[in-house]
């Protein structure tokens, strides 16, 4: 899975409303973390988990399902293991015909979801963190050091 930098580029410049599921409240949770982000640059995160359903979080209700989500949405987020995608991925197609791109977190691929999306001329990005992707595109990686050009969570001595 290549995608070239201004495709990825084009997605967060164009991107305004992401629904990022399997959003954690938890704050040191990766979801939650990743979705503070987001909302901080500017994106309007509207979060999803059955669990905290109705509740509110980074000052937005939090929806069960992705179907529940009142208002469009241009990117739905996904948190969840591999194995979930496929519901995700139809219920976003069936909610937002003009849905712009589906994203999968790091460790998060699934070819058939990916075709269906792709399908539907819905850009598809695998494997990949927009936290990580906005930092990097737009220099924030420099700003705390990390300058090499290589992503890693490894630890190195």
């Amino acid at each position: 899975m290549q995608y070239s930098d201004d495709h990825i580029r084009n997605i967060l410049q164009r991107t305004k409303t992401v629904a990022v599921v399997g959003v954690s409240a938890n704050q040191v949770r990766p979801s939650f973390f990743v979705a503070r982000y987001l909302d901080l640059k500017g994106y309007r995160v509207i979060p999803v988990n059955p669990g905290l359903a109705g509740q509110t979080l980074l000052g937005e209700t939090v929806y069960g399902d992705v179907s529940d989500i009142p208002d469009n949405v241009d990117m739905v987020d996904v948190f969840r293991r591999s194995e979930a995608v496929p519901p995700i991925v139809t219920a976003a197609l069936a909610r937002w015909p003009s849905l712009q791109t589906i994203w999968m977190q790091i460790g998060v691929t699934h070819p058939e979801a990916t075709a269906e999306a792709e399908a539907r001329g819905v850009d598809v990005i695998q494997n990949r963190c927009p936290k990580i992707e906005y930092q990097r595109l737009f220099g924030e990686l420099r700003m705390g050091g990390f300058a090499t050009g290589i992503i890693s969570s490894k630890l190195r001595r």
